[in-house]
C-alpha cells in the first residue's frame, strides 16, 4: 500500500492525503473497477499523443480543432500546456487555432525558448494568420514568454495581443492585490 500511495503523491496536485484517500478507494473498489481504471491508463498513455500542427492532445492526427475548417484560421490562440486549451474551449467565446508551446520560458526551471515549440509557431505565422493572442499566465514565466514572443511577432506584421485579466467573477476587490487591481483597471472595456 505504501508503495502506491508513494506513485499517487507524484502525481500533480496530489499530496500525501490525498494519495492515502484514492490508495484507499482502490483497496475497497471492485476488481472490475481496478480493472477499467487500469485500462483507462494504457489506453491514454497508448493512444493520446500531440497534434503534428498544434500541438494540442489528440486522438487523431491532426486534432479535431485543426481539422475544423469553420475555425477562424486567421486567429491564433498561443497556451502553455493543453489544459489551458482546454479551459478557453469550454468558454466557447474563442474559435481560431491554437499553439501550444509546451511550457513557458523559466530560466530557474533550466527552460529556454530552445525548449519550447516557438520555431513551429513562427513557421504557422506564414500561413495567413493575421493575429496571435498570447493566453498565458500573468506570473513571472508567463510574462518573460509573453515579451519573448511579442519581439519575435511584431516584426512580421502580425497583431499581436493578449487575453485581459484582472478580478475573477464572483471575487471581493478587498481580497485583490494591487496588481490585479491594476491590470483589471487596464483590461477595462466600455459598457455596451
Amino acid at each position: 500500500m505504501g508503495r502506491l500511495i508513494s506513485q499517487f503523491t507524484k502525481m500533480p496536485g496530489i499530496g500525501p492525503k490525498s494519495a492515502q484517500r484514492l490508495a484507499f478507494y482502490i483497496l475497497q473498489a471492485s476488481d472490475g473497477e481496478v480493472k477499467e481504471l487500469i485500462d483507462a491508463l494504457q489506453e491514454t498513455k497508448n493512444k493520446v499523443r500531440y497534434c503534428s500542427i498544434c500541438f494540442n492532445i489528440t486522438l487523431e492526427d491532426p486534432c479535431e480543432i485543426c481539422r475544423n475548417d469553420d475555425r477562424d484560421k486567421k486567429q491564433l490562440c498561443v497556451v502553455a500546456v493543453p489544459q489551458d486549451l482546454i479551459a478557453i474551449e469550454k468558454t466557447r467565446e474563442y474559435n481560431g487555432l491554437y499553439h501550444v508551446l509546451g511550457g513557458v520560458i523559466s530560466p530557474l526551471d533550466g527552460v529556454g525558448p530552445e525548449n519550447l515549440r516557438v520555431k513551429e509557431l513562427l513557421k504557422r505565422l506564414n500561413k495567413g494568420v493575421k493575429e496571435v493572442i498570447l493566453a498565458l499566465n500573468p506570473n513571472v514565466e508567463g510574462e518573460a514568454t509573453v515579451i519573448y514572443l511579442t519581439k519575435l511577432i511584431k516584426p512580421l506584421d502580425v497583431k499581436v495581443t493578449r487575453i485581459a485579466y484582472g478580478l475573477p467573477v464572483g471575487s471581493d476587490m478587498d481580497y485583490a492585490d494591487e496588481v490585479t487591481l491594476t491590470k483589471a483597471f487596464e483590461g477595462r472595456r466600455e459598457v455596451q
